[in-house]
């Protein structure tokens, strides 16, 4: 599992380089994103830019680092869904649980409170349904 690792100031981010999140690589995965979240990181954001596909297996991964980033105090929010990947975690409704933001800087921004709100919030506040409008294909 390749993943990059870098601090901006309290908020850890988790860069995702493989194009595929699937079985095989999921246990090196939350064992690398468990131990940046049992080293202190209580603010953390997975970047998914570069992956392309996640399987079942995958979108329970994300909701275990969820519960352990939540366990601790601190919050989890995802950046870079590719359409497909996007679509798939709207279609098990995990979009409404987990904060989406469209890159990294969004995502880093709604943790200091400077705008970025995530697109859960945006969805709410035009009153349209989560997940609706932002489905591609």
């Amino acid at each position: 599992m390749q993943l990059s690792i870098v601090q901006a100031g309290d908020v850890q981010i988790v860069r995702v380089t493989e194009p595929k999140l699937t079985y095989p690589v999921l246990s090196s995965f939350f064992a690398d994103v468990r131990q940046v979240v049992e080293d202190g990181a209580r603010q953390l954001v997975i970047d998914l830019q570069a992956v392309n596909y996640i399987d079942s297996a995958s979108i329970g991964a994300l909701m275990d680092v969820y519960r352990l980033v939540s366990e601790r105090g601190g919050a989890l929010k995802l950046s870079g869904l590719q359409p497909r990947v996007e679509t798939m975690l709207s279609l098990v409704g995990v979009r409404r649980i987990l904060d989406v933001h469209d890159d990294e800087a969004q995502a880093v921004a709604a943790f200091r409170g400077k705008g970025g709100s995530s697109r859960r919030e945006a969805e709410r506040s035009a009153g349209t349904r989560p997940g609706a409008s932002s489905i591609t294909h």
